[in-house]
């Protein structure tokens, strides 16, 4: 059965709508990210996007370093650090509300864009499948990370974790999925596309009523004009050069396929689920719970597929609490002022 979560967090930390108490000033933004992203007016996001920043990641499919992109910790801690990785096309922004509530509970906290999303320089374009992107991570982990790590996947970002903890069981401690999409047969019929189609159909994915469909579906309760905002800052990594043809490499490559590995997962897992997903059933929250060898599941009541942008402080609390009851060393607690 899925567990709700009851508790009565701060307003600042209930949710990413509510600006009064995080001003943000003129940020300096990284000259590599889009001009676009002078446009978006979520503080929350301005202030992450401040903070990305490039590095080498050297990976045995390609003969240069790739400048992959990141949100670094501002210090270390005595805690498993913390990795968030994000869903399907997207980009480590997805992470805009709760990024913030994580560092101040005292968490080793990092954002980090999976290989072929997000705003790494691609312009030599690398091979963006799924063994690649999992070796892009593994090297990032090795080079900066270095220690068995949380890793956090939402949406099909609980795939790429699956995939990874399967394969690289030395790097990951615990493992957190929000809203999960791990039972998807791989990207279909697209892997079968000429490349004319397929091309065709990553356009329309890039295209703004297209994101504006998916916004709506994934959040519950959202004004449009944040809708409009935060569909921007979906796409915003969309609009680099290389977009289109990292996108089609993943596509015709066959993507995720990991619901056979599901029970192969040996780390303790948390279960996060949006209560009016819209985009995954609660069915196949339920199923994975029984799937997965040592796992916990919880229900965060009126939300939709996206509980770390509409719910960050519920997510936030679980993941503090998740660690505090995992780990040697403690967070600190979430503030509740």
């Amino acid at each position: 059965m899925l567990t709700h979560l009851t508790f009565s967090p701060a307003p600042f930390a209930s949710t990413c709508r509510n600006k009064t108490q995080f001003k943000v000033f003129a940020e300096k933004f990284p000259s590599f990210l889009p001009k676009e992203v002078e446009n978006i007016k979520d503080p929350f996001a301005r202030k992450l996007a401040a903070r990305i920043e490039r590095l080498p990641v050297h990976v045995n499919f390609s003969e240069s370093c790739i400048m992959s992109s990141v949100v670094k910790p501002l210090k270390p801690s005595k805690t498993s650090p913390v990795v968030l990785l994000h869903g399907f096309d997207s980009s480590c922004l997805e992470w805009r509300c709760t990024y913030p509530l994580l560092e101040e509970a005292g968490l080793e906290t990092w954002a980090v864009d999976i290989l072929g999303w997000g705003f790494s320089d691609l312009e030599r374009l690398p091979p963006c499948n799924v063994t690649s992107k999992r070796e892009h991570f593994y090297q990032l982990w090795k080079t900066y990370i270095k220690r068995p790590m949380i890793l956090v996947g939402p949406s099909l970002g609980a795939a790429v974790a699956v995939d990874f903890a399967v394969n690289h069981p030395e790097a990951v401690e615990n493992l957190v999925f929000i809203d999960a999409s791990v039972y998807a047969e791989g990207t279909g019929n697209s892997a079968k596309l000429p490349s004319i189609i397929a091309y065709a159909g990553v356009y329309l994915l890039r295209s703004i009523p297209v994101r504006l469909y998916a916004s709506i579906l994934a959040l519950n309760h959202t004004s449009f004009s944040t809708i409009i905002d935060w569909t921007n800052i979906g796409r915003l990594h969309c609009l680099y050069p290389w977009w289109e043809d990292a996108t089609v490499s993943f596509m015709v490559s066959g993507g995720y396929n990991v619901s056979t590995q599901i029970e192969q997962v040996k780390q303790k897992t948390l279960i996060i689920w949006g209560e009016d997903d819209q985009i995954i059933s609660s069915k196949l929250a339920v199923r994975l719970h029984c799937e997965l060898p040592n796992a916990i599941i919880r229900q965060i009541p009126d939300c939709g597929h996206l509980p770390h942008v509409e719910k960050p402080g519920a997510v936030a609390k679980l993941i503090v609490e998740f660690i505090q009851e995992n780990c040697i060393s403690e967070p600190q607690l979430v503030s509740q002022r």
